[in-house]
């Protein structure tokens, strides 16, 4: 008998991440941590969970649109979904009165990224395998069909995109072993945010390093003194070798794991991220000032759409051996393509929600590799985590080859809302996924979902003013 998509839920999920001043950077200094969250019902047993991220208000606008997108599966066959998950991803976009809104760009677009991240769940659960574990599986044809392509084949083509592929295919098994025993390398993103004291900088930057981490990020650009400071911070701690946790020795600054990272003597590497605050010659003059703490690559340092701009400064930057990355707001597969047309990134971050989902981040998975551009997803926000090291594994196992120079964004909030959190390991690396039953991993705790839930929850009900009250008087 065949199944069929009966309906759909969404929920308003929001976190009072404000209060500690968790996520804050230069441009956005009040965060609430949110969920835009929708499961999909079937004639059967299936189910498929899927979100979206957003920061706070305007996450009931996300959950509306979803509603609109995810109609468009009603009394649809899941297999036949599955068999073309490409040509499912391209009826998604082609309502054309939903599209006008967008087109493919904004909150219909992320909206989008939902459903069909939903919809990929659905799929992975149905074939009892973790999402990444469903994907590497394919044969190179089936991926290719699984990918949207529309607007990119002056870039890539499926036939190249093919060939790709199965140069890759034969050893795909051998790096699946390896990235199962060791890991996928991660960053941490979690003692530079804006909003912290010196104190906790430095608490949690020694924290970091005793959990194995040797890639370390740092949001910059409210004040270059500051900035200054908090960057001085933590390179003596992470250029310490005292601070290696026992047994681990300094690593070689010049591996080709490191080398051209600006790595300091023990091998570690700091990143720092503007989110945008700056126009294209003040990022070029104020990177320039930091040069001292030594960056690898300075992200987002302006308008997220502004490929010449990125282009502009990443030559400048050049000579100073300070990389550019951007690709947490790039809203299309498109945007990707012209970053990588103009040279105008050394590294892609692609986000599992600002993209339309799976399909889409499959095409630029692809267009990265073929460009020869690192991919290091953007994971800052609840539930990111816990989507892109599918995606990295992807990456690595089927696609790119290599994750000797990738690491893969770590912040450490909120993994407690679900069923199955990613994890680190002592090496600062990500644990792969391995339960039959996780699909995306991204489902939610029904009791997270009942107490954060905007704006009847439970927390926000009953404990939220008098916990805000309690921060205030704290500070």
């Amino acid at each position: 008998m065949s199944v069929i998509i009966t309906g759909f839920e969404t929920h308003d999920v929001r976190f009072p991440t404000s209060l500690t001043g968790d996520g804050t950077d230069a441009m956005n200094t009040d965060c609430d941590y949110s969920s835009a969250y929708v499961t999909l019902f079937t004639s059967s047993d299936l189910v498929g969970h899927g979100m979206t991220f957003t920061i706070g208000r305007g996450n009931d606008i996300v959950c509306s649109a979803i509603k609109e997108v995810a109609a468009r599966l009603k009394g649809k066959e899941v297999e036949e979904l599955f068999s073309s998950m490409g040509k499912t991803w391209d009826y998604l976009c082609a309502d054309p009165q939903l599209r006008w809104i967008g087109p493919e760009k904004g909150v219909i677009h992320i909206a989008l990224g939902a459903v069909n991240n939903a919809l990929w769940d659905m799929f992975a659960r149905s074939r009892k395998k973790p999402l990444w574990k469903l994907v590497v599986d394919f044969t190179p044809e089936e991926l290719v069909n699984a990918t949207a392509f529309r607007y990119i084949t002056d870039a890539i083509t499926k036939e190249e995109a093919l060939a790709l592929l199965k140069e890759k295919a034969a050893s795909k098994v051998g790096r699946e072993s390896h990235v199962r025993e060791v890991g996928y390398p991660a960053y941490v993103t979690s003692a530079g945010w804006l909003g912290y004291s010196d104190e906790k900088v430095a608490r949690l930057t020694k924290e970091a390093v005793a959990a194995g981490f040797n890639h370390f990020k740092m949001k910059v650009g409210a004040s270059r003194d500051s900035d200054l400071k908090r960057g001085k911070i933590i390179r003596s701690i992470i250029d310490d070798p005292q601070w290696l946790p026992a047994g681990h020795k300094p690593r070689d600054p010049n591996g080709p794991d490191l080398v051209g990272k600006n790595a300091g003597p023990t091998g570690s590497v700091l990143m720092i991220d503007a989110n945008q605050v700056w126009d294209v010659p003040e990022a070029i003059e104020y990177v320039k000032s930091l040069e001292e703490i030594k960056p690898w690559f300075i992200e987002e340092p302006t308008a997220p759409d502004d490929i010449l701009g990125h282009a502009a400064i990443r030559k400048a930057l050049k000579p100073y051996r300070i990389g550019v990355a951007t690709g947490e707001h790039a809203h299309n597969r498109i945007l990707f393509k012209q970053l990588f047309q103009a040279e105008a990134i050394d590294v892609c971050q692609i986000d599992s929600c600002r993209l339309a989902g799976v399909s889409e981040v499959l095409s630029v998975l692809l267009m990265a590799a073929k460009f020869g551009v690192p991919v290091c997803p953007h994971a800052g926000g609840v539930g990111l985590c816990e989507y892109v090291i599918h995606l990295s594994l992807i990456d690595y196992i089927s696609i790119s080859g290599s994750m000797e120079r990738n690491v893969l964004e770590f912040v450490d909030h909120l993994h407690e809302h679900f069923i199955n959190p990613c994890s680190i390991n002592g090496n600062g690396r990500y644990n792969v996924p391995s339960s039959p039953n996780e699909g995306y991993s991204i489902e939610m705790h029904k009791k997270s979902i009942e107490r954060f839930e905007w704006p009847h929850g439970s927390y926000w009900v009953n404990e939220h003013a008098a916990e805000k009250a309690k921060c205030l008087s704290e500070h």
